[in-house]
């Protein structure tokens, strides 16, 4: 890449968070992004602290609700400055999240031993200052990992507190590894954890607390599925420490931080102060182990919560395994628990005249509640895929991924919402979450799913879902748009590069409702109007004037050639031959300004094509008199020279429809 282009693509970018922010493309920051990409970014007015830019995936959407409200810095975190449009890298229009730089190097890559007061007083201590004020403002973290927790100090040296990295420029917990997770926000999908709690964060500040004391981060090279079933096979504390040799002290915080029941963690005011979190019981007992496993789906499992995670994974081995009644039999005779297995039973017995062989809605609601019956805090499972509620939009981003292609990511969401599943499943659960917003959220979500045409379906709920993802239409390709001030122009540079394109295609149709807040949804669904291209022409007229006066007042030459080339429709609608012919030329005049608003008014033009209607009337009831006379005329009789001449004087003064009944009065006359 030349200087000359690198440089334009800056100036260009100067627009980022109201042109206070600079980003270098050509310097990247290898170890600053926490695994996300990051490069250098400078201040353009007084250069102040190093700072990064972030770059955030086109399918994986930066978090739009903590981006509004950490508007504050906070003492040893990385807090995001601002936000917006930046150079392209690989061709692709980039958006970032500018903040400070992290002052030395992660700890991921400076493995060492920490003794326990260099736990205590570096990172415990302020780290739990970093989470209670952010608890306080009704925010979390979710991404406290190794590789985003950073020295205080170039050299790396252990004499100042650590410096918590950013996770505002992916969906929260989507880069957590599983180890510094609960096993049930690991078993969902990366992009569709959700924001989670403050528990959330207590729990991964656990286990960064015994990483950095064992110099190593615990179950290294283990997957994921192998590290989810050893937390729930053995208990969280026992498969992150057990069998290592920490500090009392640290053994006791981190018991309590690992407690499966989140409401048994000890929060970040109590972390504060570490001997009274350390004193704090953790009241729970592990899982009762059955005296032997049960195999299903390729897993064996020992107990409850491992069996949930086994028939979350593989619901077709579940359901076949209840069906048969082998997993009822194992949870007596085995596991020692009756109950359960009553319980399984009675959803067979309701459920059975539903499913049949079926595989779908049917069967899945039965597994999810099955599930649930079996561990409450598992997240709402549906055909082998898991997700928490508040993970659906990020969710939606991901399954337009190009790497997603062939998948049925897609399919399994809407079924989700098409089902109201996030309902049922809260309604599982309200011992821990109450049922009614989740349930009234379920509604709506199915409700912009359901709306007809271009402006429902999934792509709407995905950008009203993601307020900061960019527009995926194919025409749009290599830019990043996000709104529709930025989408007009856009659509003018398509217009005049492509003029025969199909212009307002489902995604931009979909964007446009979802980023408008509903106002111009009018307009939008007109675009699904049958096929009579005159009404098709005019609601693509309509929609583009009303979004070039409410969001770019400014001359759209691109815009007004093409919707001039489809325009023929909407000039046919003039039945005086002399109309038709004024309206063409006035729209190559109006064409050439630039602006939709005048030809959306001479195209309509009420009063206009009123009148053109009355003299069609006219014209018509004329015709229909003389067809009468015609007739007598032909029939013979007295009065008929009389009317011969009236009908030749009328010709003879060019009446209106003289030239249409002329060949019927030769005739006649014949």
């Amino acid at each position: 890449m030349s200087d000359r282009p690198e440089r334009d693509s800056r100036a260009a970018n100067r627009g980022l968070a109201n042109s206070k922010f600079d980003v270098d493309v050509t310097r990247k920051l290898p170890d600053a992004g926490g695994g996300l990409p990051a490069f250098v970014a400078t201040g353009l007015e007084p250069p102040g602290e190093p700072l990064m830019a972030l770059l955030v995936g086109r399918h994986a959407p930066a978090r739009p609700r903590l981006l509004a409200a950490l508007t504050r810095p906070i003492d040893r975190l990385l807090t995001p400055l601002a936000h917006g449009p930046g150079p392209p890298v690989n061709n692709q229009a980039g958006w970032y999240v500018v903040c400070r730089a992290p002052p030395g190097p992660s700890v991921a890559t400076l493995p060492r031993v920490w003794s326990e007061s260099a736990l205590i007083d570096m990172v415990l201590r302020p780290f739990a200052l970093i989470l209670e004020e952010l608890n306080g403002l009704g925010l979390t973290h979710r991404g406290i990992r190794p590789n985003n927790v950073f020295h205080g100090q170039p050299d790396g040296q252990l004499n100042r507190p650590l410096i918590l990295g950013a996770a505002w420029a992916a969906p929260p917990a989507m880069h957590q590894p599983a180890q510094f997770e609960t096993p049930y926000t690991a078993l969902c999908h990366p992009a569709a954890r959700g924001r989670g709690s403050i528990a959330d964060d207590v729990y991964a500040l656990g286990v960064l607390l015994v990483t950095l004391a064992l110099g190593r981060v615990p179950m290294a090279g283990a997957d994921e599925r192998t590290i989810m079933a050893k937390k729930l096979e053995l208990g969280d504390f026992n498969a992150i420490a057990g069998g290592e040799r920490l500090p009392p002290m640290l053994t006791d915080l981190v018991r309590g931080m690992l407690a499966e029941d989140p409401e048994h963690r000890p929060p970040p005011s109590l972390l504060r102060d570490p001997s009274s979190a350390r004193g704090r019981k953790v009241a729970a007992r592990p899982a009762s182990r059955a005296q032997k496993g049960f195999v299903l789906g390729g897993m064996t499992v020992w107990n409850s919560r491992g069996l949930a995670m086994a028939m979350a994974i593989d619901p077709g081995a579940a359901l076949a395994a209840i069906q048969a009644g082998t997993l009822m039999h194992w949870m007596r005779r085995s596991l020692g628990n009756s109950g359960l297995a009553v319980k399984l039973e009675e959803l067979v017995r309701l459920h059975a005249p539903d499913l049949g062989a079926d595989t779908g809605p049917a069967a899945a609601a039965l597994m999810m509640r099955a599930v649930m019956d079996i561990d409450a805090f598992m997240p709402l499972c549906w055909r082998g895929f898991a997700i928490f509620p508040e993970g659906l939009g990020p969710a939606l981003a991901a399954a337009s991924d190009p790497s997603e292609k062939g998948s049925d990511l897609s399919a399994k969401l809407r079924e989700i919402v098409a089902n109201e599943v996030q309902g049922l499943w809260a309604v599982m659960r309200q011992e821990h979450t109450p049922p009614a917003p989740l349930r009234l959220e379920a509604k709506q979500r199915r409700a912009i799913l359901e709306i007809n045409g271009p402006a429902g379906g999934l792509p709407r709920l995905s950008y009203t879902l993601n307020p900061l993802i960019p527009c995926a239409s194919p025409l749009l390709e290599g830019r990043w748009i996000s709104n529709i001030q930025e989408l007009v122009p856009a659509l003018d540079s398509v217009a005049a590069a492509a003029p025969n394109t199909d212009l307002l295609d489902p995604q931009i149709a979909a964007f446009v409702g979802a980023r408008s807040e509903r106002w111009l949804d009018r307009e939008v669904k007109a675009l699904a109007i049958g096929t009579d291209n005159s009404e098709l022409a005019f609601a693509q007229l309509r929609l583009l004037c009303e979004m070039q006066k409410r969001y770019f007042p400014a001359a759209l030459k691109g815009l007004t050639a093409w919707i001039a080339a489809r325009a023929q429709p909407l000039v046919e609608r003039w039945n005086n031959r002399e109309r038709r012919a004024s309206v063409a030329e006035k729209l190559k005049t109006l064409t050439a300004r630039g602006f939709l608003e005048p030809i959306l008014q001479l195209l309509e033009d009420p009063p206009g094509h009123e009148s053109d209607t009355e003299g069609l009337r006219i014209a018509i009831a004329d015709l229909h008199r003389l067809d009468t006379e015609l007739r007598v005329i032909a029939a013979g009789g007295k009065t008929r020279s009389a009317i011969a001449l009236r009908i030749g004087q009328e010709l003879a003064a060019g009446a209106g429809v003289a030239v249409i009944a002329s060949t019927l009065i030769l005739t006649a006359l014949g």
